[in-house]
């Protein structure tokens, strides 16, 4: 029998030649390109080309990749339709882990599994993404739905679709930023489960829905909703130092600081800090930043030492609130985003496969005899 790792903690379950990450020095790399360098400089259809083909794309090969995205935008029909019917109070991660898998329903050859028609089928769910989002929350607004317009990028145009108005260029770059941010972080929880589902040969569309599943829990990415949560919780920025030596005096945890692989600076919310303090600074929302800036001050003095910082959702949640989308939709942000990811390790899995079957450590007794039901 292997050695037990409760939690899978410091077991390698695969190779990747997506993204690498030094928790020590605090290092996330996509293909080798240092995650800082993507974020200024690289688009999110520019990042999941880079990390389906392990390689940044030539200028015609991008715009033939977005020029495919764009091109698949629209969802079926019946998808849209079955999205009118959808209670208006469904939960928006409930409502994409439905979708996702109700696309399939209305792919002629969803179970192939070679690796050319699973990247077709990964563009697809890719580019429909944005209108299930977009679409259930007009429909639960009882809005009329917006086309999705195939002359925008992605961020753009799902901006677009959600609001119904063509957004600002730096709302746009915001987005953009966050979703390449985003877009994969090694064999995490939601990243294993998509390829544990591929392993047995199942579709794409059971390993992405697999992949929602996973992401919608607190302890992964349901995180960045419970900042905001925190934040509003806080009335002033002056409150904020009382409310974090509070909640460690209980022993409670600061949402979005700690992170199981950081044990320095996460790079992911450093680039967002910048981001965030621009789009607050941009749209009258410095209090929520400060109060931000001021719940890290104190979680510096105070646990720094310990190697706990901001992780990538403290920061996100500002973000995303100074965008203007609603709480609920935090986590599906990530959703859009990690799709790139997640699709990138299943055409990965599948290119060697080998079934996920791990062993289990049995601790109860042995040789027990059956007992009548007359005689319990």
């Amino acid at each position: 029998m292997a050695s037990y790792s409760k939690g899978l903690e410091g077991v390698i379950a695969a190779e990747t030649k997506m993204s690498y990450i030094d928790g020590e020095k605090g290092v996330l790399e996509y293909v080798g390109i240092p995650i800082g360098q993507l974020a200024e400089f690289s688009t999110f259809e520019e990042t999941v080309f880079l990390l389906w083909n392990t390689r940044l794309p030539r200028k015609g090969e991008l715009a033939d990749f977005s020029a495919k995205i764009r091109a698949l935008y629209e969802l079926p029909a019946e998808i849209q339709a079955m999205i009118g019917q959808l209670p208006k109070d469904a939960q928006p991660m409930h409502v994409m882990r439905t979708l996702v898998s109700a696309l399939g329903m209305y792919d002629a050859k969803p179970n192939a599994t070679d690796v050319p028609t699973v990247r077709e089928k990964a563009l697809k769910i890719l580019a429909c993404a944005p209108a299930m989002l977009a679409y259930f929350h007009r429909h639960r607004q009882g809005k009329p739905f917006v086309k999705p317009d195939a002359n925008m990028g992605f961020a753009e145009n799902f901006l677009y679709m959600l609001n119904g108005a063509k957004p600002t260029a730096a709302m746009v770059k915001a987005l953009d930023v966050c979703l390449v941010l985003h877009t994969d972080h090694g064999l995490n929880n939601s990243t294993f489960s998509a390829r544990v589902v591929i392993s047995t040969m199942s579709d794409i569309y059971s390993a992405i829905t697999a992949a929602i599943g996973s992401l919608r829990g607190p302890l992964h990415g349901g995180a960045n909703e419970g900042v905001m949560i925190m934040l509003n919780e806080i009335p002033t920025v002056e409150a904020a130092e009382k409310y974090v030596h509070d909640k460690l005096a209980k022993k409670d945890k600061i949402m979005g600081f700690g992170h199981r692989v950081y044990k320095a600076y996460d790079p992911r919310a450093s680039h967002l800090k910048v981001l965030a303090k621009q789009l607050a600074h941009d749209t009258g929302n410095m209090a929520l930043y400060e109060k931000s800036s001021r719940i890290e001050k104190v979680m510096s003095e105070a646990v720094a030492a310990k190697g706990i910082y901001p992780n990538v959702d403290f920061y996100s949640a500002t973000t995303y609130h100074c965008i203007g989308l609603p709480l609920d939709l935090f986590t599906p942000m990530f959703v859009l985003s990690r799709i790139g990811g997640w699709s990138g390790h299943v055409i990965e899995q599948l290119s060697d496969n080998r079934l996920f079957r791990p062993d289990v450590d049995y601790k109860g007794p042995h040789g027990v005899a059956y007992t009548p039901m007359d005689q319990r």
